[in-house]
């Protein structure tokens, strides 16, 4: 057996999972074979057991499925993952229920199907470790628990207490577990583990109940009552188009762990665990399962683990910050660095300005001290760490100064120069900015090799991506650092090479504009809107727009006209950038903060579309398909990112998937922009871009070089 051990010693049989060439134990096929012949080896050695112990020797307990396989599956491969997973549940069966207790020793984390290993154990002994986590993500991987987990956490938690664990992914700590009756008992280290094992083991001797599962004992009865229950009937008739709001009938695996939670209430525990396999090895064969497996395990991972990191470059972590500008953006950077850990000094114009900037924490942290997440004192912690000021000087021996002034070259320019000098010994200097190329703004910079783009998203304090650019000259250690302080601050670095609009901006752009141009041709705003919506964005562009700001767009776009004036070129204006332009300055419709843009904003009320968008824009005769409106959204951001990936702005899959989902909202049933390409074929791809760029203009032309780039980059698993 190469994934674990079995040792038999004084009646007690010790399990330790222990998968050779591995940092952590996966449920492999070897580990599967392993586990049935140990299984079989614990059964033949029943006459002479007292007690089984489960043990790991990682440092964490066990890490779940072997998520490869998964990438690698095809729709014909169903019923052979199903007897793969029937086979895992024999083994778990067989184990607990041979009428010996069963303990599971957790050193570490389990997840997924790491904590179906652990729900063998009737009793469930942890270390105390605040990092270590419980629970069942397959949900956001686009999978279910099928290892039992769903059975079993509705059996022991009832149909309504499991939701948020089964449906919505929740994770949880060693304590926690204890208060839902999970785990048993905790222990200081994992050297008590096996005594408290053994001791438990001792006292249950000639107690029947002690090696028997709540769910198989005579007298069992689900919490909360099963689903004839007419208080849950209730609640559950409504269930499923409550769930429908959520997801758009876009993520199967969340509609197949409701299924399976309920039907499994209404019959016996068995028959709950084969349905249970029957919805996990469909959506184990389903094209979504894929797309989030690569991007939310793989990706993520790779962002994680640092693969766009220069990686000579010694670890990092800056002792104190600068940040110029106290608006939206720099109080919300101030904040996150505050929280954790990181001495911030927020410089403002003007004292007052620096002080509304640090107010903004003040008001975040207020809310989690009132509804007491928060203690005052950690709140006073925190706010002390941040420094308003208007002098420069006290930025004096700032490790990085970060400029998150409004989007304008000259003004750039001016901080930049102002507060440089007073970087630390080795300090770079950063400008927050989303749209302005780097190399430009370096040049204000008397070290354009320790100047660097760090593009937060608004509000900082949700958003996890940050986008780190590198500017033509810009050094490998200043990108190390820079990817190492996003990753001190709990968020997720993407590195892209210098452009106009880098990666995400420039995409959205093409989102929000696609939106804007079919407006323009007459297709009601109402229609673009919800379909927007339906393929998963989070909102519609025409409301996005307004968001940003319409007067925004045009900013940009007078500023990318003087750019290319400058280099005795003109700029052809998109549809949908002239449609804006006609909004902003001829309609004085500039977007919510102005009053109102494609929506208005009554007072008190839910914003609702503008009324003379119907008559302005709306055509008669106008012509659509809901499908090709839908692609049009989604394929303009895909064509877009292909692009990046082609001209080396974007130089890795994994940083255009997660920048695409984490940045721009791209819906994550696709896995991604690049993702969404790959799952349907390039070629495929390629011939529905023809087809749309034949009827809907150059925005979705591809040319060889991009489509062999796409081929070049594609993974393989």
């Amino acid at each position: 057996m190469k994934t674990l051990r079995y040792e038999l010693a004084d009646g007690i049989a010790t399990i330790t999972f222990d998968e050779q060439g591995s940092p952590v134990n996966t449920m492999c096929l070897q580990w599967q074979g392993d586990l049935a012949q140990a299984a079989e080896q614990a059964a033949k050695d029943k006459a002479a057991l007292t007690g089984i112990v489960l043990a790991s020797a990682k440092t964490s307990f066990f890490a779940g499925a072997n998520l490869k396989g998964v990438m690698r599956s095809q729709a014909s491969d169903g019923p052979r993952i199903f007897a793969e997973i029937e086979r895992i549940k024999k083994s778990f069966r067989t184990l607990e229920t041979l009428g010996v207790p069963v303990v599971s020793c957790l050193n570490g984390s389990a997840l997924g199907g790491g904590w179906e290993v652990a729900l063998i154990g009737h009793h469930l002994i942890a270390t105390r470790n605040p990092k270590t986590q419980f629970g069942l993500p397959e949900v956001t991987l686009g999978l279910i628990p099928g290892g039992g987990g769903i059975t079993k956490m509705t059996r022991v938690l009832g149909l309504l207490a499991a939701q948020p664990y089964v449906l919505e992914s929740q994770l949880f700590g060693p304590e926690e577990a204890v208060k839902l009756g999970l785990v048993h008992e905790l222990v200081d280290s994992d050297e008590q583990l096996r005594t408290r094992a053994l001791a438990y083991i001792a006292a249950a001797q000639g107690q029947p109940e002690a090696s028997q599962h709540v769910w198989d004992r005579k007298d069992y009865k689900m919490p909360g009552g099963t689903p004839s229950n007419p208080k849950l009937a209730g609640m559950l008739s409504v269930a499923p188009a409550v769930l429908k709001q959520k997801t758009r009938g876009l993520y199967p695996a969340t509609e197949a762990a409701l299924a399976a939670m309920v039907e499994g209430a209404m019959v016996d525990f068995d028959t709950a665990m084969r349905i249970e396999s029957r919805y996990l090895a469909g959506l184990m064969t389903s094209q979504v399962a894929r797309n989030m497996i690569n991007t939310f395990f793989f990706n993520m991972n790779s962002i994680k683990g640092g693969h766009s990191r220069p990686q000579a470059v010694p670890r990092y972590k800056p002792k104190k910050v600068g940040i110029l500008g106290a608006g939206m953006m720099g109080s919300g950077i101030a904040y996150s660095q505050a929280s954790r850990g990181i001495a911030s000094v927020l410089k403002d114009v003007s004292l007052e300005a620096a002080e509304k900037g640090k107010a903004y924490s003040q008001k975040l942290t207020q809310k989690r001290v009132d509804k007491g997440r928060m203690a005052a004192d950690k709140q006073q912690a925190l706010l002390s760490l941040i420094q308003p000021t208007a002098s420069a000087a006290d930025l004096k021996g700032c490790d990085l100064i970060i400029e998150a002034v409004f989007e304008n070259r000259e003004l750039k320019a001016k901080v930049t120069q102002e507060a440089e000098p007073m970087l630390a010994e080795g300090g770079f200097f950063a400008s927050n900015t989303s749209t302005l190329p780097i190399g430009g703004l370096a040049q204000a910079s008397t070290r354009p090799d320790k100047f660097v783009g760090i593009h937060f998203f608004s509000p900082v304090d949700k958003m996890k991506l940050v986008e780190i650019i590198r500017g033509a000259q810009t050094d490998d250690e200043t990108i190390a650092r820079a990817y190492d302080y996003v990753q001190a601050l709990g968020k997720l670095p993407i590195v892209v090479n210098d452009s106009r609009g880098f990666y995400t901006s420039r995409t959205f752009g093409t989102f929000v504009m696609e939106g804007a141009a079919m407006l323009g041709e007459g297709i009601p705003a109402p229609v673009i809107e919800n379909l927007a919506m339906q393929v998963g964005m989070p909102v519609g562009p025409l409301a996005v727009l307004d968001e940003t700001a319409l007067s925004l767009s045009v900013h940009v776009l007078d500023q990318t006209r003087d750019d290319f004036a400058k280099e005795g070129k003109t700029y052809q204006a998109t549809p949908g950038e002239l449609l804006v332009e006609r909004m902003v300055k001829e309609i004085k419709r500039a977007g919510r903060a102005a009053g109102g843009g494609f929506y208005d904003y009554p007072a008190g009320q839910k914003k609702q579309l503008w009324p003379e968008l119907k008559t302005r824009f709306e055509k008669a005769d106008a012509h659509y398909k809901l499908q090709d409106i839908k692609d049009r959204l989604l394929y303009r951001q895909a064509v877009e990112t292909a692009r990046c990936l082609q001209e080396g702005v974007l130089t890795s899959v994994h940083d255009g998937n997660i920048g695409s989902i984490f940045g721009i909202g791209f819906p994550a049933w696709t896995g991604g922009a690049l993702q969404f390409i790959y799952a349907q074929g390039v070629d495929a791809f390629a011939k529905r871009c023809a087809e749309l760029a034949a009827q809907y203009g150059a925005g979705f032309a591809l040319t060889a070089d991009v489509i062999a780039s796409l081929k070049q980059h594609q993974p393989v698993y």
